[in-house]
């Protein structure tokens, strides 16, 4: 055999000519694209240096703070919801966050007894400071408990990770950057006027600090001195804690004397795309229409003719409530409607014992995340509002479903399940 190709050349000219054209083009992509080639930390660092290091210095933050809290953090590339650098955002399919999954498992029994027996517990216990609180604040101390409660577990939670880490990451290359560079500049503002020592700057995987889990932003707003010590520590003391829980609710525009609102039966006739706050009307306006409160219980006489609005977290396949202007201020705290009725709920059971929704869960909740994203965009494309086509079934959403079935001939479920996906998608 000649051992040729027909063009003239051997095989192995071929394969140097091959071997030499990927150097070629290995070192020309090298060459055009440093940034993306560069080691994620030295990216980091960098930016640290020339972007948010300027920025950090324009609003008072000193070097010495600065290079503190930096010292040997390295984005934590296990966190969720980051953009690696030169991609773009897609929706996560999983969900990370209990408050946007399966209702019935948020309000699972063991979880919502371990807030309710132990608020009842600390009720006792620090029966003067809430009192002192609710003279103060107009906040009913069950309420606190409720929250100090769940978020973390009065204080007993551990917070396993560094805030600087947390909060360099997302700001660095998380899916909403501007939001915790924000967060970040107050971590660094809090350490810098010496509020709390960098050590002592632990968080979630959210960077939310302390017993009440606030975010910088809040705790710079929000937290206040009520123990009489000089500073205000959410980390260490109680009364600081569940004092600057009541001072957040109330500048959110708690309104004292009214509570969260009421589990009701609502018929057939009402339409669960009524709901959102939004959408509000008199109680007793609601109750002409045919929404009762469970039990047989009447609506309060002097809450009648004060504005209610209608909750249906799960569409018809859960529990119904009208609630009040004070649900929304807990919403304010996390901005999900189960987390706010978890703690509604939970108030309750601090101060009246333990008692369960009349209306059960049903199966929901178990869709991807991205699903519903997808969901919701073409539903957008149809011309509804869903609020922002996250992946998370907000009461846009879930009203803008019931619409779409209403005006498709199907019953009205406000809730998005499988067989909708595929049939919308």
């Amino acid at each position: 055999m000649s051992g040729r190709t027909e063009g003239g050349a051997t095989e192995r000219d071929l394969r140097n000519l091959v071997f030499a054209f990927l150097l070629a083009a290995l070192a020309s992509l090298f060459i055009s694209t440093p940034a993306s080639a560069a080691p994620i930390d030295d990216q980091f660092r960098a930016w640290l240096q020339n972007d948010l290091g300027p920025e950090a210095k324009a609003k008072g933050i000193s070097k010495k703070t600065f290079d503190a809290a930096f010292d040997g953090v390295k984005p934590n590339l296990k966190l969720p919801d980051l953009v690696m650098p030169g991609k773009k955002a897609t929706t996560p399919q999983k969900q990370h966050q209990a408050e946007f999954g399966s209702p019935a498992a948020y309000f699972a029994e063991k979880t919502v007894r371990a807030v309710t027996s132990g608020g009842r517990t600390r009720e006792a216990a620090n029966a003067r400071t809430l009192a002192a609180i609710e003279k103060r604040y107009g906040v009913p101390g069950e309420v606190l408990l409720a929250i100090w409660g769940r978020e973390t577990g009065f204080g007993a939670a551990k917070m396993p990770y560094d805030a600087f880490e947390v909060l360099g990451t997302k700001a660095f290359m998380a899916t909403r950057k501007d939001f915790f560079r924000t967060e970040l500049l107050a971590a660094l503002e809090i350490v810098e006027r010496g509020l709390a020592p960098v050590g002592a700057m632990k968080s979630s995987w959210a960077g939310a600090l302390g017993q009440p889990q606030f975010m910088p932003t809040s705790f710079l707003k929000h937290a206040v001195d009520f123990d009489g010590d000089g500073r205000a520590d959410i980390w260490n003391s109680v009364p600081d804690t569940l004092a600057s829980i009541a001072n957040y609710l109330v500048q959110y525009g708690w309104v004292k004397g009214r509570g969260w609102g009421f589990e009701v039966t609502a018929p057939e006739s009402v339409s669960c795309s009524l709901e959102g706050p939004d959408q509000g009307k008199k109680i007793s306006a609601w109750a002409a229409m045919g929404i009762k409160r469970v039990g047989g219980k009447a609506f309060p006489a002097n809450e009648l003719k004060k504005e209610g609005f209608l909750l249906m977290p799960a569409g018809r396949s859960g529990p119904a409530f009208i609630v009040t202007l004070n649900f929304y201020v807990l919403k304010q705290y996390n901005t999900s409607d189960l987390y706010a009725l978890f703690i509604g709920h939970g108030a309750d059971r601090i101060a009246r014992g333990d008692s369960n929704f009349s209306g059960s869960w049903g199966a929901v909740g178990g869709l991807h995340r991205s699903d519903i994203a997808a969901l919701q965009r073409a539903l957008e494309a149809e011309g509804y509002d869903v609020g922002s086509a996250d992946g998370l079934p907000g009461f846009k959403t879930r009203r803008s479903i019931g619409k779409w079935q209403a005006k498709t001939g199907r019953v009205a479920t406000c809730f998005p399940d499988a067989d909708l996906v595929a049939t919308i998608k």
